[in-house]
């Protein structure tokens, strides 16, 4: 491959593996000038890792190799440069020996050959073909290869350490630059807190977030916690909560993740490292200087992290850092962490109800985990689906018998009464399935098959009215047809909506987490209440039905017997009925809580 103007080179780009998480095809360009990973942490001083080369002059067309041999590792960047510019765009490329572990790159907006990998163990060595381009002369004369490695963990990785230089024939010799020793940031030093967090001066002096409402720290180890004091031009900030990995906060314009001021407390080696960061998208924070943040200071206990800094109010010129005394939304999180890195929340961040002023007048304000519009698609959608389809359906498969009587318009009670609970089901279904994605403002990919699921029985709970529109009458040959079509969509909905959709996939969800395992037990429960229910009333039909065959003897006692077996029958299902409706009510009220209390 020829490039006017350069002589060769490329990034090949070879990250951590579960770095990957944020970067699943692995072209983290943002490093490619700078050569540092935007890991959040300080690189190591003194380099471990050699790079040699099989040639010492090159010219157009030769292949040399480029080996790059250290400690054991698992992912770097390499890159060609002009020896005499090192702050210059990368020169050449090169040739992949193995596609296995490595792939081409675009860096710098230039289509350089360059490569990344994921290494599933680690190494102690890597081989790479460097191919020349066909260049004038005049072109760089002196090439020198840099490398990032990251080794062993997600925090260790050294910066710009320099390999050998070759240069083009009958060109003055380059004396090889020592390794660039990176000197470690001074880190603002952090102290140990004494004692945990209080919430008495909370409305007062304080202005706090807390969850659940009006907890306190010092007393309920599950209490997350979040202050803000104001002391003349700065705050002072305070975070606890139960957490073995990190807890966060960030100040947002919207209630969506993306373009936030945020700051992490992470817990590594009994200690808690304070990081202020910002997101840029629904991506991994990207780590900032901590430079801005002062009187650090952390304490572990009881499997509580705690940790507190100041900052001022505003930090002119200081990218990424939001002004303290305008109002945002307040975003809470946690989730796991390990050798530094953290992995996303398991869990949606909570979320204060509106935006609010810290340094304003002291509150004391909560928020929640799932914002209204989800709350009300599910509190609908367990309406529609646990209570007015299922008792639908039990009226209409049961009660033919019970309420035969002509009621409203000439049609019989039973079917009024499941014609009303069925057009509630699709209007309740309707009005449910559009909230998520005016929330979403479209189609969310971090569902799952959630959404698709709900697309079905969102098309079956439309389909089913309008194919009763359409029912033939009772002796007509195309009857049972529509019977079966009928009973057939509408079983397949029930399934989907109570089973697979609502039990194991919505309730999950992030963004309607409900509390704890116990909401997979209840909806079992409630699936086996239901079809419990149903073979109550199976069998109660079925031993009906014997009881008077067996009089088939006496026209007389057939008829006598089966008045009587009718009203005991009659009187056994409305029993069963209202049994099963205090039950739904019971199951519902359980969801229902559970929703206004996220």
């Amino acid at each position: 491959m020829a490039v006017s103007g350069f002589t060769l080179g490329t990034c090949i780009l070879l990250l951590h593996i579960s770095y990957v998480a944020n970067y699943p095809n692995g072209k983290v360009t943002q490093s490619c000038h700078g050569m540092i990973p935007e890991h959040g942490h300080s690189p190591q001083s003194v380099p471990v890792h050699d790079i040699s080369v099989s040639q010492m002059t090159f010219r157009p067309g030769d292949q040399i190799e480029v080996t790059l041999s250290g400690h054991p590792f698992k992912g770097f960047l390499l890159e060609a440069r002009n020896a005499e510019d090192l702050n210059g765009p990368p020169v050449g490329f090169f040739t992949l020996i193995d596609s296995e572990v490595s792939q081409l790159l675009t860096c710098e907006d230039i289509q350089w050959r360059q490569g990344f990998t994921v290494l599933a163990r680690m190494v102690s060595s890597m081989v790479f073909l460097m191919m020349p381009g066909n260049l004038p002369a005049a072109s760089c004369n002196n090439i020198t290869f840099l490398i990032v490695t990251v080794v062993e963990k997600y925090k260790i990785y050294w910066v710009k350490i320099p390999g050998p230089v070759i240069s083009q024939p009958n060109v003055f010799p380059f004396t090889t630059p020592k390794a660039t020793i990176v000197p470690l940031p001074t880190l603002p030093p952090a102290s140990h807190l004494t004692k945990p967090f209080s919430a008495s001066d909370c409305g007062n002096k304080k202005f706090c977030i807390r969850s659940p409402l009006n907890c306190d720290p010092e007393k309920e180890a599950s209490c997350v916690f979040l202050s803000f004091t104001r002391d003349d031009q700065s705050v002072m900030v305070e975070m606890s909560g139960p957490s073995k990995g990190y807890l966060s906060f960030a100040l947002s314009h919207d209630q969506w993740m993306g373009d936030d001021d945020a700051y992490l407390c992470i817990h590594e080696d009994q200690t808690v490292y304070i990081q202020p960061s910002h997101l840029t998208g629904r991506s991994h924070p990207v780590m900032d200087s901590r430079d801005t943040l002062e009187d650090m200071a952390w304490r572990l206990a009881d499997g509580v992290m705690q940790c507190s800094f100041r900052r001022n109010i505003t930090l002119p010129g200081v990218k990424n850092r939001f002004d303290l005394n305008t109002s945002y939304y307040i975003f809470l999180a946690d989730g796991a962490a390990n050798d530094g890195r953290i992995y996303r929340h398991s869990q949606q961040p909570l979320i204060t109800y509106e935006k609010y002023d810290v340094t304003d007048s002291p509150k004391n304000v909560g928020g929640s985990h799932s914002v209204l519009l989800l709350k009300v698609h599910g509190a609908l959608m367990f309406v529609a689906w646990m209570t007015t389809v299922s008792i639908g359906v039990l009226v209409a498969r049961f009660f033919k018998p019970v309420w035969s009587k002509a009621f409203f318009l000439g049609e019989a009670a039973w079917f009024q009464v499941h014609r009303v609970l069925m057009f509630t089901t699709t209007a309740l279904t309707c009005i449910a399935f559009v909230m998520p994605f005016i929330y979403r403002g479209g189609w969310s990919r971090r569902a799952g098959y959630h959404p698709y699921l709900g697309c079905i029985v969102m098309t079956l709970a439309v389909l089913q009215p309008l194919l009763a529109v359409f029912r033939p009458p009772l002796h007509d040959p195309r009857r049972q047809m529509f019977n079966w079509t009928h009973w057939s969509m509408g079983t397949a909905a029930r399934i989907i909506a109570d089973v697979v959709a609502a039990m194991f996939l919505g309730m999950d969800l992030p963004g309607l987490n409900l509390p704890d395992s116990r909401k997979t037990y209840a909806m079992i429960g409630f699936v086996a209440w239901h079809v419990g229910t149903e073979i109550v009333l199976e069998v109660h039909a079925y031993r009906l039905s014997r009881k008077v065959e067996i009089l088939d003897d006496d026209r007389i006692q057939i008829l006598q017997s089966f008045t009587a077996a009718e009203t005991e029958g009659h009187a056994f299902k409305k029993a069963v009925l209202a049994i099963y409706v205090c039950g739904n009510v019971t199951f519902l009220i359980v969801f229902l809580s559970a929703i206004n209390h996220l």
